[in-house]
């Protein structure tokens, strides 16, 4: 299987790129927005791969980002989104977006991708809302970014704290990132866990 691609960018299409290397043209499925963070032609480029092999096809599918593949794969494991409609929502939502929409539930920024429809929007909300993760950099808790606001590990902390005392993982997420913006991004630990449970008592 091929995991990563490392050469010269051919040429770039509506949802495709081409990348050149050692001589062999490999053809790549991709999100607008990795194609939007891609250099110019000729220039070298390195693209992570998930490789889709079918009884009919073989086909690669590149991202810019570890955060972005590792969202495509979750997609795909909620029924009814293939690779087309993973890439479609990957292609208005990158993956904190994607992280704050699921935690937030909103069934009409999911909807906004090509092919996702009432239904699908609201599996894809459901079945990944307890898949994002608790912290990293492709879901920024604090507002201010992953390098600035409260320490992630005791954002972290506070989560888990929260989820011992038996509430979900997404909920807890969203709570704890609420009451670290109202405090400016600066929130200690009983803060958060106290701010917390009161945003999840609510």
């Amino acid at each position: 299987m091929i995991a990563q691609l490392k050469g010269i960018l051919d040429a770039i299409g509506e949802d495709w790129a081409i990348l050149d290397v050692g001589g062999v043209g490999y053809h790549v499925f991709c999100s607008a927005k990795t194609l939007q963070a891609l250099p110019q032609t000729g220039e070298a480029t390195k693209l992570s791969v998930i490789t889709h092999v079918r009884e009919d096809h073989i086909h690669l599918y590149g991202f810019a980002t570890a955060a972005e593949k590792e969202w495509f794969e979750r997609l795909l494991s909620v029924q009814g989104v293939g690779a087309k409609v993973g890439l479609a929502i990957l292609s208005v939502l990158d993956p904190a977006m994607l992280s704050q929409s699921i935690l937030a539930q909103d069934k009409a920024m999911i909807g906004r991708a090509s092919g996702v429809g009432p239904k699908l929007a609201t599996r894809i909300l459901t079945e990944l809302k307890d898949k994002v993760p608790v912290f990293g950099t492709e879901v920024e808790l604090a507002t201010g970014g992953g390098g600035a606001g409260a320490d992630q590990g005791v954002m972290a902390d506070a989560v888990s704290a929260l989820e011992n005392l038996g509430y979900r993982r997404a909920e807890a997420m969203s709570a704890v990132a609420k009451v670290n913006q109202d405090a400016g991004g600066n929130a200690e630990l009983q803060q958060l866990i106290t701010g917390g449970l009161k945003e999840l008592s609510a």
